[in-house]
């Protein structure tokens, strides 16, 4: 539980309640469930246990676009994720399981408290910003992925994020933003805002350059692979500071484990929680959306081929 609350025991006991609508019964049921989440699964000394070897820790972060830029002007950290060019295609279900609520659990236990003392207020909350820059009907095959990350951060990970922000959309986002919308959640609507183009003048407002990621800087740059090569401040690469903050924190913490029994290599298996129907109805109708758009897709090069066969 000190795990979880981080020395703020009432401002995250309200994060459970708020998740919950207000209901006190649920909200404990939830809590419950997600401190017995952590104890079945150790995520306690998650912080401890790398990902080896470092090629592989590599190859999850060249296909798991994730990365934090910076904070907003109230202190809020900005994560950036990469969701249209992150492929989760380089290593198994269970790397990148472990490694977002690596993440998360770095987020919770290290970068929210030092904003806290850094800006002298409690911040227990972040921006996330989505880059769909490369968004594909292949998006397809990551849906499983996806919804096993989403469900374990809706159950046991609730109103971390304060706003979503979309930048960078092309049309096979547009439609099936449409369609899912009104699937979710009046509260979870409004965290989300989607912007236009790379949403530079909007993050302006809220945060100081340096902090907006590296995709959003020039309109149209986009996280694509080839703008990435040598850019400075690229904050998904291994080598900017907060992954290379965070890796040397595992790497330290593991040091320590490893001085009474040695690391075993290999991936740290979570049991994933099975999702809530609403998000599997989700799920389904965004896989059944990328289906229609497919099959739209290959209908209009079908007829193009036929017309230029005709002629």
């Amino acid at each position: 539980m000190e795990n979880l609350h981080q020395g703020y025991p009432t401002e995250n006991l309200a994060r459970f309640l708020k998740a919950r609508d207000g209901n006190v019964s649920d909200a404990h049921k939830m809590l419950v469930d997600c401190l017995n989440w952590r104890l079945q699964n150790d995520i306690d000394n998650i912080l401890a246990k790398p990902i080896i070897p470092v090629d592989l820790y590599r190859v999850v972060r060249d296909s798991q676009l994730v990365g934090m830029s910076g904070y907003s002007k109230e202190g809020l950290p900005v994560i950036a994720i990469g969701v249209g060019l992150s492929t989760y295609d380089k290593a198994s279900i269970n790397h990148y399981v472990q490694s977002h609520i690596q993440m998360n659990e770095y987020r919770d236990r290290v970068i929210l408290p030092s904003a806290t003392k850094k800006f002298g207020r409690y911040i227990g909350t972040c921006i996330k910003i989505l880059d769909m820059t490369g968004l594909k009907f292949s998006a397809l095959n990551q849906i499983k992925l996806l919804s096993v990350i989403s469900t374990i951060d809706d159950l046991n990970y609730p109103e971390k994020t304060q706003t979503y922000y979309i930048v960078n959309a092309p049309y096979v986002f547009s439609a099936c933003w449409k369609v899912v919308r009104p699937l979710l959640q009046e509260r979870t609507r409004r965290k989300v805002q989607v912007l236009s183009g790379s949403g530079k003048d909007e993050f302006l407002k809220i945060m100081d350059y340096e902090s907006i990621p590296h995709f959003c800087r020039r309109e149209g740059s986009g996280s694509s692979r080839h703008s990435r090569n040598g850019m400075v401040g690229d904050c998904f690469s291994l080598y900017h500071a907060f992954h290379q903050q965070l890796y040397n924190y595992v790497k330290q913490q593991a040091a320590l484990i490893e001085s009474v029994a040695p690391i075993k290599q290999g991936s740290f298996h979570v049991d994933f929680p099975e999702p809530d129907p609403k998000d599997v109805k989700i799920a389904k109708t965004i896989e059944s959306e990328l289906h229609k758009l497919g099959n739209r897709k290959e209908l209009s090069h079908t007829l193009r081929e036929l017309k230029i066969n005709g002629d």
